[in-house]
This record gives structure tokens, sequence and C-alpha cells, in this order.
């Protein structure tokens, strides 16, 4: 009796051993590890889609340039030749001009010198005007280009917020992609260390089977779950090789040894949703941004009311007249006037000052329901991240619960006290848990990453001032 008991004892405890004792392999031992922090380090640096939304920035600066009146020195000149046939003779007719716009005060200053022939005597007439013109109603002192001025600021600071914001969601989608990595290399490792158990296994109940311990069926059942495991394992190298591509196509890696990745730590703390929200209504980006839109709206109202009104210049002038290029026998005028253009019935005008007194209503009115869509938006990730929290914390429990199951499983299968049923759902269970340990674990992960996009966390305006010109 002894000398049987001896060998089966022998059994189960190798048995036991081959079912517990296989660790997690790692997917690529040798591979040197790559952080979180280093990956967006080196993606900041080497992803040119980072660059290209930075380049957004540099045409902002020339907008004012382009759009508000030029207030450059103008020289005009002009030269032709009169021809008198009746008096057999030709003269020569030139005027020479400089004029300067001041934009934000709306004057118009121009100095004009002319020399041309005259038709009844040989002298030739000349001519020295200095002109101010000063508009007094329509872009009054320059009013309605201040305002127009005040409106592309606006427009350039929304612009360098949405350039901001694309950065910032280009971020978040390549840490979201990094955690994918993470995810899928854990994974691979779960399928890797159980078809290696599964393995140990098998050999251990083909023994039995020589031992006659173990029927015919339960090596095809053993079989079955190892084809099933490494069928598993190569759905999930696929998945892992594939977002590993990516990951090293935005950091532009080119060694021959492929990186893995590092467990990353929370991006941020447990986000508690009053105080964060309320502190993000007064000082977000995205808060900023919208009730610059407001104001632009006010002041676009303003403009066109500006723009009804009728174009009136105020005039001063001096002026000497003379003969030839000297301006001999001078003349000296002074004149003052006006100016006046006012199209009868102004429909144009009107229309573009209705049109936007209704643009700026709905601003305000899409801008209330932005408000209450951020602060559903918010309150529901805030949910998802505390319902990641608590499936986290179950999963511990699970695994550490389908673990010492799987160890009893293991002990009473050696005896015959259950099926290989029961020991192989047992095994299931324990990869089951830790693959959703690990899934919870990533999405948590990526709603934090949510909320600090969302709430204007991920990344500062200190971005835009990246040096665009270094090599």
């Amino acid at each position: 009796m002894s000398w049987i008991a001896a060998p089966k004892l022998s059994y189960r405890l190798l048995f036991i051993t081959a079912c517990l004792s296989a660790p997690l392999a790692m997917a690529s031992a040798d591979a040197p590890g790559l952080s979180l922090k280093d990956f967006i380090q080196r993606a900041t640096q080497n992803d040119t889609t980072f660059e290209a939304i930075l380049l957004d920035q540099l045409p902002l600066q020339y907008r004012r340039d382009t759009l508000l009146p030029d207030s450059d020195v103008i020289a005009s000149v002009k030269h032709q030749y009169n021809f008198y046939p009746d008096q057999d003779r030709r003269k020569p007719e030139s005027s020479v001009s400089l004029s300067k716009l001041f934009p934000y005060s709306g004057t118009d200053l121009s100095l004009t010198y002319s020399k041309s022939a005259s038709p009844l005597t040989e002298t030739d007439d000349s001519s020295l005007q200095f002109l101010i013109s000063q508009p007094i109603a329509k872009n009054a002192f320059g009013k309605g280009t201040r305002l127009y001025d005040q409106i592309i600021g606006i427009q350039n600071d929304v612009s360098r917020y949405q350039i901001v914001e694309a950065y910032e969601d280009y971020l978040a989608s390549l840490t979201a992609a990094y955690y994918n990595w993470y995810s899928a290399h854990e994974n691979l490792k779960v399928g890797q260390a159980s078809l290696a158990s599964s393995r140990k296994l098998l050999d251990n109940i083909l023994e039995r089977q020589r031992q006659k311990i173990a029927l015919p069926i339960d090596v095809n059942k053993m079989e079955l779950l190892l084809i099933g495991k490494r069928e598993n394992v190569i759905v999930l190298q696929e998945t892992y090789d594939s977002i590993s591509n990516l990951i090293f196509k935005a950091i532009r890696h080119t060694g021959a040894i492929p990186f893995i990745p590092v467990k990353p730590a929370s991006p941020t703390r447990d986000v508690r949703f009053e105080p964060d929200y309320a502190k993000f209504t007064q000082t977000s980006r995205t808060y900023k941004m919208l009730r610059l839109l407001e104001q632009q709206g006010t002041l676009e109202v303003k403009k066109a009311a500006d723009d009804l009104l009728p174009s009136t210049n105020l005039l001063l002038g001096y002026q000497l007249d003379g003969q030839d290029w000297g301006i001999r026998d001078q003349q000296r005028t002074y004149f003052a006037g006006i100016t006046l253009r006012w199209p009868i019935g102004r429909s144009v005008d009107t229309a573009k000052h209705k049109i936007a007194q209704i643009e700026y209503k709905k601003t305000v009115l899409s801008n209330q329901n932005k408000y209450e869509e951020l602060h559903t938006n918010l309150k529901n990730l805030f949910q998802q991240i505390r319902r990641e929290q608590e499936l986290i914390s179950i999963s511990e429990k699970k695994i550490k619960l389908a673990t010492d199951i799987l160890r009893d499983e293991a002990e009473n299968y050696s005896f015959g006290k259950v099926t290989l049923n029961d020991y192989l759902s047992a095994v299931n269970q324990v990869d089951e848990n830790r693959f959703r340990y690990t899934e919870h674990t990533v999405q948590r992960n990526k709603l934090l990453v949510e909320w600090l996009r969302l709430t204007d966390q991920l990344v500062g305006e200190e971005v835009l001032d990246k040096d665009l010109t270094a090599p």
C-alpha cells in the first residue's frame, strides 16, 4: 500500500505545483521599458502633427496688418504727355503725392505736387496741396477701426485657445493610445502565462494517463483548452503588435529593439466634482473662450451700428498755386469743407446690423446651452470615474478569491473530488478576472485623462511659446 500511495501523492504535488506556480510571462522580456512620461516627451519632439498644430498660431500675428486699413506711407506718381494738335505742341504733365492714414484716429493726411501744361499759355501751371481728412460720423475719429481692432484681437485669442485645444486633443489621443498599449501588453502577459500553465498541466495529465490515473477524455479536454489558449495568445499578440506600431510611429522609433510599456501611474488625484467644477467655471480656457465669443458679438453689433452712420469727412487744407516747377507767382489758399456720402435707403447696412444683433443673441443662447452641456458631461464623467474605481476594487478581490479557489480546486482534482471541468472553470475565472482588472484600471486612467482634457488641465497655454524655428 505504501509503495502505491507514494507515487500518487507525488503526482498530486506535481499537479498542484504546475497549476499554481506559473508566473506571468513577459511579452518581450529583453525589451527596454518606455514610460508614459518618456513617450509623451518623445512624441511631442518627434511627431510632426504637434508642430503642424502649433504652426497655425504664426499667421495670427499678421491678421491685423492684413485686415485693418493700411497705415503705410503711400507714394503715387503720375506722368503723361498732352498733345495740342491745333497749336502744334506737346507738354508733359506730372503729379507726385504722398499720403498716410492713421487708422486708430481715422485721420488721412496727403501732400500732392502737380505740374500741368496750360492749353492757353506757354507756361505750365503748378500747385502744392496739403489736405487733412477727418471722419466725424461713420468711423468718427477711428471709432469703427478701433472696434474692428478689438474684434480681431478677440478672434486671435479664440484662435489661440482653439490651437491649444487641438494640441490637447491630440495629446489626449496619444495618451489613450499608450494606455491601450499597456492594456494589450498586460493582456498578452496573462495569455502567455495561461498558455504556459496549460502546457504544464497537459504534460502532467498525460503522465497521469500513462499511470492509468487520468482518463482519455481529460486529455482531450486539456488539449482543447490548450488550443483555445494558443488561439487567444495569437489574437492578443496581433492586437499588441498593431498598437505598438502606432506607438512607435508617434515617437518615430526606428531602432531594431522595440520598447515595452511601463505601468503608468494615475494621471491625477481622485477628482472632486464640486470644487473642481467651480474652479473650471472661473479659470478654464473653455469658459474664457465662450465669454470672448459673447464680447465679440457685442462689438460686432456696435461696429454694424457705426456703419449705419453716413460717411462724413471734415476737410482742412492748404494749397499753393503758381507757375512752372518752382511754383512762381504763388497764390495761397486755405480751405475747409465737408464731404458726405449717404446711400439712400441704407438697406444693406441695416440688414448687416440686424444680422449682427441676431447672431449675438444666438451666441448668448448657444453659450447657455454649452454651459449646461459641460456640466452634464463632467457630471457623467465623474460618475464613470467613480464606477471604474469601484470595479477595480471588486476585480482585486475577485482575483484573490479566484486564485484561492483555483488552489483548492487543483488539490480537489488531484484527489478526484471534482471533475476536470470544475478545475478548468477555476482556471478560466482567474484569467478572466486578471483581464477585467487591467481593463478597469486602464479605463479609469483614460477617463481621468478625459477629465483633464475637458477641464483644460492637460495642456497649458505655454505650449504656444514653443520655439518652432528650432531644428
